[in-house]
């Protein structure tokens, strides 16, 4: 049934940025505090109060927008948005509306069909709503404003995307942009990342759009991809039944995973829009924009391609290594410490990644600093230690960190690599099993593997097997 409908999709992300102070006040963003702790008379929205605007915002802004080969208006205005709701006590949003700082961008994804370009609409900042606290048990609904007036941009797509998988990717490359510039943490569960899809449907080759919705409270990838494939078959459903479809505003249930409706979907117009008369138009200086755009770092996309040509890397590692800035970064340290660039990523991609995906943690709080894996690397490299007792050790390194050499002697892994010393065991495990000896010279060369399991056993694993396997191939000629 689906296959007779093509999905369009749009997204609207929202992004806190990471400035220390609010984007109209000078109160404090921090996350976590106490309730209505970060709060004065300008973003409690007090009679007489007067907004000024935090310019690191509007360089946040300005820099998204160069990232994404946004044009960056060198006149925006900002507007009111009026609607009321408990949380935002001044009964407007200050944000910006028919001038927004940034126009006309794009993000590039890859798709299952290939590369695909997903146009950006616009950027505008905004201030950020407070929050509302609802108790079962008191009976009785809060409002939280330390939230208030965080500074916002928000990001609003083309309906370019076809897929809620399209979608996905799209969202993973623009926190990745974001996360690179050091304007915003990504953090999708605390609400500093988090974005509204816009989903309609229509028969294929039709070209004006379906009636569409919008999807809030998602607060991960795979949220979003669930809510969006959810709302698709419902929309669907609905089409193939006689029914229209409503345009409305739906929340997504994780629990159920199932959309319902919230209410009616507003157009631009229900907000009263008007140009906001505390703040003067804000104009660009050329020279702020020359300075940005020289501060911009290597982005994800020049980074995985850097990272293909430099090192030598598999596309599918460069693109993974690349997408975290911390985690890119762990990789040049340690690659830094010891030139061996696919050995290097080979321990990330494999036990290192495992250990973040298990923990929820990020590269960049990893105990066993990026130099001490390099020191892990070289140590199996140099047959000092076997590849099986780096492995081993590993886990203790990423829990407690400390020095790999220090741990190797402590524990005693140390390989023997003495020939002679080897060479005596070897005459040693011979002389224990002549029948097998007597086999193996017969014909039955399997029984290689015996005699070097033998060796091991009895240096207790300390042996190196490559110098094993030399001289015992020597002695059994």
């Amino acid at each position: 049934m689906a296959a007779k409908y093509e999905t369009v999709i749009g997204l609207e992300v929202h992004a806190h940025l990471k400035t220390k102070s609010k984007i109209f006040c000078g109160c404090s963003t921090q996350f976590g505090v106490d309730p209505n702790e970060n709060v004065c008379p300008v973003c409690s929205g007090m009679p007489g109060v007067l907004p000024v605007l935090n310019k690191k915002v509007v360089e946040y802004a300005a820099k998204m927008g160069i990232a994404i080969d946004c044009e960056i208006n060198r006149k925006s205005v900002f507007a009111r948005k009026n609607y009321f709701y408990p949380d935002l006590p001044k009964g407007y949003q200050t944000s910006q509306f028919e001038l927004p700082i940034c126009e006309h961008g794009h993000v590039d994804i890859v798709t299952e069909k290939g590369p695909k370009r997903v146009g950006v609409t616009r950027i505008h900042m905004e201030e950020d709503a407070g929050k509302n606290i609802h108790s079962a048990v008191d009976n009785a609904s809060y409002v939280d404003l330390n939230r208030s007036c965080v500074p916002l941009i928000e990001i609003v797509s083309e309906p370019d995307m076809r897929s809620a998988e399209e979608a996905v990717a799209y969202l993973k490359a623009l926190r990745s942009i974001l996360v690179y510039l050091g304007i915003c943490d990504g953090n999708m569960e605390e609400g500093s990342f988090r974005c509204d899809a816009n989903v309609s449907v229509r028969p294929f080759g039709q070209e004006a759009f379906g009636t569409r919705a919008e999807l809030k409270n998602l607060n991960s990838f795979k949220h979003v991809q669930k809510a969006i494939e959810y709302e698709v078959e419902r929309q669907i459903d609905l089409v193939e039944d006689g029914e229209k479809v409503v345009q409305e505003t739906r929340l997504y249930d994780a629990n159920k995973g199932t959309t319902q409706s919230m209410r009616g979907k507003e157009e631009a117009h229900d907000y009263r829009y008007f140009p906001c008369p505390d703040l003067v138009p804000l104009v660009l200086e050329e020279e702020w924009l020359a300075q940005w755009r020289r501060e911009l770092p290597e982005l994800p996309k020049a980074r995985e391609k850097r990272f293909l040509e430099q090192y030598g890397l598999s596309a599918s590692d460069a693109e993974i290594l690349t997408a975290e800035r911390d985690l890119a970064d762990y990789y040049e340290s340690a690659v830094k410490a010891f030139s061996e660039p696919k050995k290097i990523a080979n321990w990330i991609m494999t036990d290192i990644l495992r250990e973040l995906n298990a923990s929820g943690g990020r590269a960049a709080a990893l105990l066993l600093t990026p130099e001490k894996l390099a020191v892990l690397v070289r140590l199996v490299e140099e047959g000092q230690i076997s590849a099986k007792s780096g492995k081993d050790i590993l886990p203790e390194l990423l829990r407690d960190g400390g020095d790999p050499e220090a741990l190797v002697k402590a524990k005693g892994l140390v390989q023997i690599s003495d020939t002679s010393a080897l060479a005596a065991d070897i005459d040693a495990v011979l002389a224990e099993n002549p029948k097998e000896l007597t086999d193996y010279r017969a014909g039955k060369t399997k029984l290689m593997g015996f005699f070097v399991g033998q060796i091991m056993r009895r240096t207790k694993g300390q042996a190196n097997p490559a110098v094993v396997n030399q001289l015992l191939a020597e002695k059994l000629k």
